[in-house]
């Protein structure tokens, strides 16, 4: 991939990652307990697509820089006391469960052996 479409791939995935977060926390809150399982696929979904997309760890950390960029946004709120986290249950679950899906999208960056590790029984030689 050349850098322009790089950049590019990068900047739609950090606005991507701000709206989800925010679309996330409006939802989260106004169809518990599905607006919150809602919330917290399209989180994965994003995470992992942008694992996909960029074809590495890159694309989910512009993800979720932009996710938690947003999140942490609406969770400090304003000067005048206008917020959507309230510090409820649910909202915890949404920040501590979107952070997980990321630990989880980004362990999968690793992939298999083509035959396989080699096993004790193998005398030490991979699978071909």
């Amino acid at each position: 991939m050349s850098t322009p479409l790089k950049v590019l791939a990068h900047t739609v995935l950090v606005v991507l990652g701000v709206l989800v977060g925010l679309a996330g926390a409006l939802v989260q809150a106004a169809w518990l307990p599905a607006g919150l399982l809602l919330a917290l696929l399209a989180t994965g979904a994003l995470f992992y697509g942008g694992l996909r997309a960029v074809g590495g760890q890159a694309g989910l950390l512009s993800a979720g820089a932009g996710w938690l960029a947003a999140v942490v946004a609406v969770w400090l709120g304003r000067g005048e006391g206008d917020k959507l986290f309230w510090g409820g249950l649910a909202d915890l679950v949404f920040v501590l469960g979107g952070m997980a899906t990321a630990v989880m999208c980004i362990t999968l960056t690793s992939l298999p052996q083509q035959g396989g590790p080699a096993g004790p029984l193998d005398g030490g030689r991979a699978r071909t």
